[in-house]
């Protein structure tokens, strides 16, 4: 039973997360609804990661058993075809070793958020952008972040309803930058906590405008408590945007 790997690009607005929820339109149903119309098999796909309702991806990884071999270009040219015009597309598909799992195999997990720091609000990007009226200092920004970097418990940055059995990540990257309009804050993780990408960045933005200083900011992180957290950051600005894997991993033939 040959087992295929993909990358997906969504765009999270219309759906109520990742994971298939009765009743509920999710990236996965539609996902696996294509996968059903291109092959008659009924299938569960296993992901990367669970992205939230409104949450987008640039590369979240999934991979899928098959019956029936078809060329990766078959099936990510049906794949896509089937899901039109739901806004996810397969844009990459490979044969992959029996044994790879996109969740389990994972080595690290890149996480963008995009912030539009204008007066004017997005007409273009409406939905895909945190728009953010007033200055926001990123330096100041990218000097908290900067104290986000190795191994803390995250409790104040954890979602009260998050199922993980420790709050203690180690944290690769946490970079703000300026681009134009556009501040984008980049997060590098093996794993995350429930939300708590979109809770870091709420509580930069804190630092950002003003209201916190650099060292608020790590005061709240050392307290280990939710009701440190400052305001949670919107879904709307957050994306999936890469999942790594170890090179022996590497999906060979992409698309082809």
């Amino acid at each position: 039973m040959p087992r295929y790997r993909m990358v997906l690009e969504y765009d999270g607005g219309p759906f109520a997360g990742f994971q298939a929820q009765a009743g509920q339109p999710t990236v996965q149903g539609a996902l696996e609804a294509a996968i059903l119309a291109f092959s008659g098999e009924a299938v569960r796909i296993q992901a990367a990661g669970r992205t939230d309702a409104g949450v987008h991806a640039l590369g979240q990884v999934v991979h899928v058993d098959l019956a029936r071999e078809a060329s990766p270009r078959t099936v990510q040219r049906a794949l896509n075809a089937h899901l039109s015009p739901a806004p996810v597309a397969v844009r990459e598909a490979a044969l992959a070793d029996p044994a790879f799992h996109a969740r389990f195999d994972a080595l690290s997990r890149r996480y963008l958020y995009r912030i539009l720091n204008r007066e004017a609000p997005p007409a273009l990007e409406r939905g895909r952008v945190w728009p953010f009226r007033g200055p926001l200092d990123v330096a100041a920004m990218a000097k908290a972040a900067s104290r986000l970097l190795g191994q803390h418990d995250f409790t104040t940055f954890r979602d009260a309803h998050c199922q993980a059995r420790s709050p203690v990540k180690t944290l690769d990257r946490a970079e703000v930058t300026r681009e134009g309009e556009e501040v984008r804050l980049i997060f590098e993780a093996r794993s995350f906590l429930h939300r708590q990408v979109r809770s870091m960045t709420g509580s930069l933005v804190e630092v950002g405008r003003g209201r916190w200083s650099v060292t608020d900011f790590v005061s709240a992180l050392e307290a280990c408590d939710r009701t440190a957290c400052g305001p949670v950051a919107p879904a709307q600005g957050l994306y999936l945007a890469s999942v790594d894997y170890p090179a022996a991993a590497a999906p060979p033939n992409l698309a082809k």
